[in-house]
Parts: C-alpha cells; structure tokens; sequence
C-alpha cells in the first residue's frame, strides 16, 4: 500500500532548507573532546617534554646556548611529531564517527527516501518501524500496532503504544520502536529534544580504557617509576663525585631520557585507530576501539542466515494450498492457490519493508486484475511474537469487508487450528518436499472472526490452516570461500537463524558449510542445564527457531567455554546476543538501529567477506604493534646500559652520551615504531595461525626475553666498541663517535630483522611498505650529516671516523643484531605452516 494514501507528501525542497536555516542540524552541541587543545594540554604533561625542557633550561642558565637551543627545537620537534600523530588518530576517529551516524527515512516531495537523521529537520514527515531508532521528538500522524521502549528517558523498560489519537500522541529522540509503524511530524531536533535537554549528563561519562591499554599504561608507569629512581641514584653519584649541581642533574636528565618509553603509548593510540580507519575504508565500521584488540583473537563466528548466507533477495518460489492440494509455482496458480497468496499478502504489513513481505505484494499485484488494497485499512494488527513466532492483521473496507490473515512458522499456525489428522500429515509432508530443496516456508491462515473487541492474543482467534507460502533466497556467491577462509583461519562457523531446521541444512549443504547435519531447535535448546548446553553448544554447529533468550544462552555457553564469540545480526531480537558477544556484528544495509546500537562493529555492505579482513585486519595490527613496543623495548635496553654502566663501573669516560645524543635517538625510534612497523603488510602465515589466546598479558615471557636479549646483545656490541676505541687510544670524542655510529646501525638493522619474527630478513624486504626505505633513508643521511660535516659535528661532540673504523662499526651493529636470523631458522623448522 503506497504511501500517497495517507495524503502525506512531506516538506519540498526549498522547505527543507528554509527549516534548516530556522533550526538548524539535528545534532546535539555539546563539549568537545579530544581537540587540538587537549591535545596539547596533554602533551605539555608528558614526562619527556618536561624533562627536555628541564635540560634545555640548565643548558642556557650555564651558558650551553648552542645545546639549549637544540633541546628547545627538539620540544617543538617531539612536539610536532606527536601531534602529527594525534591528528592522525584524531581524524580517523572523526571519520568513523561520521560514518557510523545513524540513517532515517522520511517522505519529502511526495516520496520516502533515506537520509543522515542530522540532516532531519522540524516539519519532516519521519517513518519509523520495528527496530529503529527514532532521531528527533514529534507527533504521530498516522501509526499500525505502533509501540515504543522509552526506557533512555523514563528508566522504565516496558513497552508503550501510541497512536495519533491518544492526549499525548508524542513521541522522542532515542527511544526505540518495538513495535509497528508510524509517520510522525518532526517538532524538535538536537539540543530542543527531550534527550537533548536531558543530555548534558553525557559529558561526564567517560571512555572506559580497554585492557590492552591498561596493560601498556601499566607497563609505562613502572618504567618511569625505575627511572624516577635511577635518576636520583645517578644525580647522588654524579654530584659527589663533581658537586656541580647543574653538571650532576643534566647527567641524570640524560639517563632518565634514555628510560623513558613514551613512544609506547603513543604507537598504542596510533596503531588503533589507523586500524579502525583501515577497516573503514573497507566497508567496516568500528565503534569500539576495544574492537581492534579482540578481532585477532575470534574464535567463533555465530551468523544469521537470511542476508547474510543468502542474497536476502526473496522470491515467491512455491505454494501449497490444502485446497488443491498440490506444490505449484506461483504462475501456474489456480484460484484457491492465488487467494493463498492474496491472504498472506493481507497477514503482510501495508508498506512492505521485509523481503518475503514485498515478494508477497508483488506477487499480488501480477496476478491480481483489481487492486483492493487503496480500499481496505489496517484496523488492528498483533506483530510478530510467539515460539516458534507468527504474524496477524485485520484489515476493512468502508462496507464493513474484513480479512483477519495470518502469516508464520506452519508450526505455530497449525497448532492453533483445527485440523484433521489426514490434514496434518498432508501439511507436513508439503513441508518436508518444499523444504529439503533450501526453500523457506511460511504458514498462512485465515479466521472469521466478527466484531470488534479482539482478543489480547493472536492465538485465541479461531484459524482456519489455508496453505503455505515458499520463498527462495539464494546463497551469496562468495558465501563458500568465505567459509574456506574462516575454517583455514582456525575459526568455528555456526549458523543461527530463526528458520526451520531442513531449510537451513539444505542451504547448509549447497554452500559447503561442515557440520550441517547437526542442529539444535530453540525450545529444545532451553530445556538443557548451562552444563549441558555448554558441551551441546561446542558439537551443534546449526541452531534453528531461534528467539533471544535462546541466542543470549548460545553467547553466554560459548565464552562459558572460553570461545571469543563474534556475532553477525540485524533485528530488534538480535540486540542481546549482539551486547553479549565479544564483537557485535550489524549489517549496515539491512540492520535495524537497535542492532547497530548493540553492536560494536558494522558491515556496510552486508557481506560477511569482511569480517574475514576485519579479522585479518585485527590480527596484523595486534602483531605489528607487538613488533614496534619489542622494537621499542630491544633498542632502548643499550640505550639505558651504554649510559649507566660506563659511570657506574667508573670507566674512563663515564659520561659518554649527553641529552642531545639521547633526544637524537629519541627522534628516530618515534617515527620507525609508529610510522614503519604500523605501515607493515600481513604477514603471509597470518590467517593461517589458529586465533591467539585472550590472555590478561600483551607479552608473553618468551616475546619478553627475545626483547631483552636482542637489547643485551646490541649493549654488548656498544660497549664492546666503547672498550676497543679506548684500547687503541682513541679520546673520548671519537669513542663516542663510534659507540654511537654502532647504535644507529644496529637500529637499522634491528628495523628489518624485527619485520618478523619467522620470515627471513630476505622475505621481509620483498614486502611492500615503503616507510621502511623513507625512514632509513633519512636516518643515514641525518647521521652522515652529524659524522662527516663540520658544524654538526662538532656540536655532537663527534669526530670523523675513517673507512674501516666506519665499516667496523657498521658491522658491530650488524652482528649484534643478525644472529637473530638463526633463531628464525629454528623457529620455521620446528613450526612449519600447514
């Protein structure tokens, strides 16, 4: 039933724009969070600006004018770098939010169209239906069985009908529809709402950090607490070996520098949410920066069938009615078989939105020679319920005509009318042959009921069984090799749908999908114990008639058995289980706004290929991050040592770095772990590993140990070359030039031996990230710069290093660094992929 018969044509144009000029968008204004302002509040807070700004302080008051001048351009360095990257993070984020804004339908010049609810104005003629949410306050207009959930404005749960001729036929922005459908006149948007006066109350709630960011911030904070104190150790021991408090406090700046892991956290955010906004730009959005982390780590994947499976693309493929008797395609129809179709069109609702709905009106429409619909009303309408569950409307004419049609599960409807055994046996066996061929199938009934005062429920009519309606929705085309994909990844597939058993495992089968011949019904799915259900839910890989207590008691068992559940889903009745699931999966397309409020991850194209990215996607940025913070930790440990064991065991050159030797080092490891290593390709073992484990660490002690013991090498290699300039007499000038050269290279060299940590050094440097080449690049030319021109260095405290003692150095860092090639060599050997 079209629109235009409720007379309602909606604002035009040039009154949409008139409207938003008045009122303005429908968004609600509040504080802003995470500015640039913040950003930089922020930053004047981080231990390493200080402790340079310290530095850069002590270097003017005792006359270092050149050395203060380099520690404050390398505040405004850091400084740069570090909101750089914020803003990186900053708009990725933005982007996702803008792009996850919810959609709404409205009428304008006479047709319904859908839009961005902020562009929503006053005076709109808004439609809502089952599931959605409802972008501003207005007045209803027009409304079927229209019932709504209140509960973010009220507190309370229960539904709440409403219709246009009720005293406060209002309703609000937030609230939700639960049942029905209703045409409402926008009076209030954005801040003019009620939730929008209410809502100011939102700015005090805050972002809860994920586990993986307390872990990092922990591990962070210990870090600078060890330093807190060896920087007063060092102070102590420097001040009374000289007492020069000011010599003594920048020799213990420079240690403190050395320790602090500040580009940590700063990879953490980064990788996060350049993650979420490569995801983005695949068709995936994520709303939940929590979401990144656990991608990697799925175990099960528990997806719908209809729009997910299949196309969602219904036909009307098959009828049968009791009548006739027969299975026919809907053009061989006869007359009883046509008024099937007739009377399941009428149990559908006017403005058909469902796809075995429209399928239904359609159908009606090719056959039919008069159109009846523009002359009958729907006068009552009980909306889907029940287990298994079932539809039914009322509809009349001005003469008083009626239809009391109802549309199900053949189940339900054939357990609430009155049939004959033979009758019975004639249904069921219609069902099996249509569905053992994928088909789904719809009872339909009809009831003479007369007067008005109807039943509170639907299954207290008097229903006369009429026939069934069969639809055919293909599977997707790629639907095989995505389950190939997730099978290889070591990932479990279940289906969950609320169709029948043989019609799942029929299209099961077609698509290739392992275990399809075990299924679990819902009503028998509620009769086990947790215990039970526990080990049931591991072995059933189909679950059929579905409801939502039973697809909750499904999330709930699986991570009772410590499965990373991710759920794919698009109703109202899948809100719960997609709260409960570890990642919440709603179909951008065909979602309903409750389940992409529920959930923490969105599909825009309804394709479940995606989630086979996401989750390549989560598992690469989950590793590359490891590779930067072990990057992190290994460069750091000879950083930290080359400056504390030289003073503290009293050699001759105790002080061999001072703070602009250390903030150099600081300047390149920033960029080569957040720039280099986020740029990394997957890994080509990558979905071929089982998912990891959900543990409480980031690192295990054997990734641990590899980072410390890749740090402890490289030491040796530095202070091997601090000893070895020193036996050939060299000052302390050039033996700081050599310890220092010996750094960088084992830098680099530890930049491409970190890429991975099975692969091969040859391998990596086939893979694709041209950062890597960017970054060397600049960081050899910086230090040939510092090495072999005057001014540089000289202010380094450098001196110019020949051919050999160049090579020499160069191959230090390189040693110290390549033995980790064998391990590798160990590690393929023993773990070789599948």
């Amino acid at each position: 039933m079209p629109e235009t018969n409720y007379n309602i044509k909606g604002l035009s144009n040039e009154q949409v724009i008139s409207a938003r000029e008045l009122h303005g968008q429908n968004k609600l204004n509040y504080k802003q969070e995470n500015t640039v302002l913040d950003a930089i509040k922020n930053l004047a807070k981080e231990p390493m600006i200080l402790l340079l700004l310290v530095a850069s302080i002590i270097y003017f008051v005792s006359g270092n004018i050149g050395d203060g001048i380099f520690l404050a351009s390398a505040i405004i360095i850091v400084s740069v770098i570090a909101l750089f990257q914020d803003s990186r993070s900053r708009n990725a984020l933005q982007k996702l939010k803008n792009l996850s804004q919810p959609h709404c339908k409205v009428i304008r010049n006479g047709e319904t169209i859908e839009i961005p609810s902020e562009e929503l104005v006053v005076g709109d003629s808004l439609i809502v239906e089952e599931g959605t949410s409802i972008s501003a306050d207005g007045r209803i207009v027009h409304s079927n069985d229209f019932s709504v959930n209140e509960s973010i404005l009220t507190g309370e749960s229960m539904v709440i009908f409403k219709d246009k001729d009720e005293a406060e036929p209002f309703v609000f922005n937030g609230t939700t529809v639960a049942s029905g459908l209703a045409i409402i006149t926008i009076t209030h948007i954005g801040n003019e709402t009620q939730l929008g006066k209410i809502g100011k109350s939102l700015e005090s709630i805050e972002e809860e950090k994920t586990p993986l960011e307390l872990q990092i911030n922990n591990f962070v904070k210990k870090l600078v607490f060890v330093g807190a104190i060896v920087f007063v150790i060092v102070w102590a021991i420097n001040y009374f070996h000289s007492y020069d408090i000011l010599d003594s406090l920048l020799k213990a700046l420079t240690l403190a520098m050395s320790i602090l892991p500040e580009e940590i956290p700063m990879a953490f955010t980064t990788f996060m949410a350049i993650g979420a906004w490569r995801l983005m730009q695949k068709g995936i959005v994520v709303k939940q920066m929590k979401t990144v982390e656990t991608l990697g780590s799925a175990t099960v994947i528990c997806t719908d069938k209809t729009g997910t499976i299949t196309e969602n693309r219904m036909s009307l493929a098959k009828v049968f009615s009791l009548t006739s008797n027969r299975i026919v395609a809907p053009k061989k129809a006869n007359v009883s078989e046509k008024d099937l179709i007739t009377l399941a069109m009428w149990a559908s609702e006017p403005i058909p939105f469902d796809p075995m709905e429209v399928a239904l009106h359609k159908a009606y429409s090719d056959f039919t020679s008069e159109d009846e619909r523009p002359h009958f009303k729907l006068v009552h309408e009980y909306p889907l319920g029940g287990k298994p569950p079932m539809m039914t409307h009322v509809f009349q004419n001005e003469s008083g005509k009626r239809f009391i049609a109802a549309k199900g599960a053949p189940e339900a409807l054939i357990a609430i009318s009155t049939l004959s055994k033979d009758e019975k046996e004639r249904i069921n066996n219609a069902i099996e042959t249509i569905t053992q061929e994928g088909y789904r199938v719809l009872g339909v009934a009809e009831s003479a009921f007369e007067g008005t005062n109807f039943p509170a429920t639907q299954q207290e009519f008097q229903f006369q069984f009429k026939g069934i309606v069969a639809f055919y929705d293909p599977p997707k085309k790629n639907i095989t090799k995505v389950l190939e994909d997730f099978y290889q990844a070591g990932i479990a597939v279940k289906i969950i749908t609320g169709d029948n058993a043989a019609t799942t495992m029929a299209i099961a089968k077609q698509i290739g999908f392992k275990g399809y011949e075990h299924s679990l019904r819902g009503d028998e799915l509620m009769q086990l114990s947790d215990a039970e259900l526990q080990e049931k839910v591991m072995q059933t890989t189909i679950f059929t008639r579905m409801f939502p207590e039973a697809k909750l008691r499904i999330i709930t068992a699986l991570k009772a058995q410590n499965q990373i559940v991710a759920m794919t889903g698009d109703g109202v009745n899948d809100g719960p289980a997609l709260k409960a699931a570890h990642i919440g999966i709603a179909m951008g397309k065909k979602g309903t706004e409750i389940a992409k409020q529920a959930a923490s991850l969105i599909l825009l194209e309804d394709d479940l290929s995606k989630m086979v990215d996401a989750v390549a996607m989560g598992r690469k940025i989950y590793v590359n991050l490891k590779k930067a913070i072990q990057y992190i930790i290994s460069i750091h440990i000879p950083i930290i040592l080359t400056v504390f064991i030289p003073l503290a065991l009293g050699w001759i050159y105790p002080n061999i770095f001072s703070p602009v030797h250390i903030i150099f080092l600081e300047l390149i490891m920033g960029p080569t772990c957040s720039i280099v290593f986020e740029n990394e390709p997957m890994e080509k073992n990558t979905m071929f590993n089982k998912p990891r484990p959900f543990t409480s660490t980031f690192f295990n002690w054997k990734e641990l140990t590899t980072s410390i013991i890749q740090g402890l090498v490289i030491t040796a290699g530095t202070l091997f070359t601090y000893q070895y300039s020193i036996s050939l007499g060299f000052n302390e000038a050039h033996t700081r030039t050599m310890v220092f050269t010996v750094l960088i290279a084992a830098n680099i060299f530890l930049t491409l031996i970190n890429r991975s940590f099975y692969y091969s050094i040859f391998t990596t440097l086939k893979y694709k990230n041209k950062m890597v080449l960017l970054i060397i690049s600049i960081t050899t030319m910086i230090t040939g710069l510092m090495l072999y021109v005057r001014p540089l260095t000289s202010f380094f405290g450098f001196e110019n290093l020949t051919l050999t003692e160049l090579i020499t150095c160069i191959g230090i860092g390189f040693v110290s660094v390549i033995w980790y090639e064998l391990v590798k060599i160990r590690t393929r050997s023993q773990n070789k992929p599948n």
